[in-house]
């Protein structure tokens, strides 16, 4: 009999392998803790070092270079304020006027007695040996002048030139190492940028410092002697001036507006009195040519075209069916001829009913008007005017001349 034979198969058993027999490469074994700990701290300290030495680099080598307009402010506008009035306090001085007057009876006739008026007004530095530029209508009323510098030293000024149509004048002191304020470039100027106004507020509170925007340009405004607009007694006309809302008040006027970079942008003229900081300001290009004359000769030298012109606006358009909104047309009345004859503007061919768009490249806008771009320039510039006759426009070349005086 034969027997049944089961077939089992027996799987192979698995191999045992014990960890403690296992020999790991060198490539495999792990650091100890103490070595990663050390180069942990080696790369910080290392990364550290490197980035200073870079910045360091950086500021020192590279960033001076670059241009001041391109640069970005990475500081609060605040800070930037602080560091405008630091720079340009010590440029500016507080001027007071002293002026006696007779009396006088009811009927205009002198009673013998007299009174002292006083005035003041603000001042910007413009060499370090005393020239100082303010407003004509700071020292018109002649008598006794007398300049504050921002460390309280005071000194006798004197007169050296004035212009009486666009209120500015200069004034000289003897004095020697003082600090000059830095002229910028007010046709740059941008409506919202910011600005700071420095000066002799009230009369009272020297180098107050203000601050706050540029809110207009190319203003009309008929100003007072005290610096109030819009007054119909003792008053002149302004064109296009700065409107900020950086406080000015009596005693601001012949004071710096200057932009954030320290700048002077402006000179600080009027102030509306029946309204809340609205303030005036001169553009400093339009008194430049005056300061290098002043500063070479002694004398105002005010460049000169030799024409009248009426700014072209919607009601002037409509009256004389012009073909364009905006420009200076020529035109004279019966006492005053439209080209004053010899003048520059008569040797270069302009005529009456001309519409002047353009002096050199800028165009005449309401913002900027024939006057106060011809101010841009200096007696004995070339300069090309681009003009509108008979519906045709072509361009004429005229050499800037020197204002007569009185003119």
């Amino acid at each position: 009999m034969s027997e049944s034979v089961k077939s089992v198969i027996i799987p192979a058993p698995e191999p045992v392998v014990h960890e403690a027999s296992v020999t790991p490469t060198p490539s495999e074994r792990p650091l100890p803790y103490y070595l990663v700990k050390r180069l942990m701290i080696w790369s910080l300290i290392l990364g550290l070092v490197g980035g200073g030495t870079g910045s360091y680099i950086f500021i020192r080598y590279f960033a001076a270079s670059v241009p001041v307009s391109k640069q970005q402010l990475v500081v609060q506008e605040s800070s930037a304020v602080v560091n405008v009035a630091k720079t340009v306090s010590p440029s500016v001085v507080s001027i007071t006027t002293q002026t006696v007057v007779a009396g006088q009876s009811i009927f205009g006739l002198s009673t013998g007695d007299s009174t002292t008026q006083e005035g003041a007004g603000t001042g910007m530095i413009l060499t370090s040996d005393g020239l100082i530029l303010t407003n004509n209508h700071v020292i018109a009323g002649g008598g006794t002048i007398t300049v504050i510098t921002s460390d309280g030293k005071q000194y006798k000024g004197t007169v050296v030139a004035a212009n009486t149509t666009q209120d500015y004048a200069f004034v000289r002191i003897g004095a020697t190492g003082l600090k000059p304020v830095s002229l910028g470039d007010s046709s740059a100027v941008q409506i919202g940028q910011g600005v700071v106004a420095i000066g002799n507020a009230l009369g009272q509170f020297s180098n107050t410092v203000t601050s706050g925007i540029i809110s207009g340009e190319g203003r009309p405004v008929t100003a007072s002697d005290d610096g109030s607009s819009d007054s119909t007694t003792s008053s002149e006309n302004l064109q296009d001036l700065f409107q900020t809302d950086a406080a000015i008040n009596p005693g601001n006027s012949g004071g710096p507006l200057v932009n954030l970079a320290g700048q002077v942008i402006g000179m600080d003229t009027a102030v509306a009195g029946n309204a809340q900081n609205i303030g005036f300001a001169i553009p400093i290009n339009e008194i430049k040519s005056a300061v290098a004359s002043v500063k070479s000769s002694g004398t105002i030298q005010r460049p000169y075209l030799g024409v009248r012109y009426e700014p072209i606006t919607p009601d002037v358009v409509a009256s004389q069916n012009l073909s364009v909104n905006q420009g200076a047309l020529v035109i004279g009345d019966s006492a005053d001829a439209a080209v004053v004859a010899g003048s520059p503007a008569d040797k270069a061919g302009i005529k009456s009913g001309d519409i002047i768009t353009k002096v050199g490249s800028q165009t005449i806008d309401s913002n900027h008007s024939l006057t106060s771009l011809i101010a841009n320039y200096k007696p004995g510039d070339k300069v090309t005017l681009t003009i509108l006759r008979n519906g045709k426009t072509q361009t004429v070349a005229v050499t800037v001349g020197t204002a007569p005086s009185g003119s």
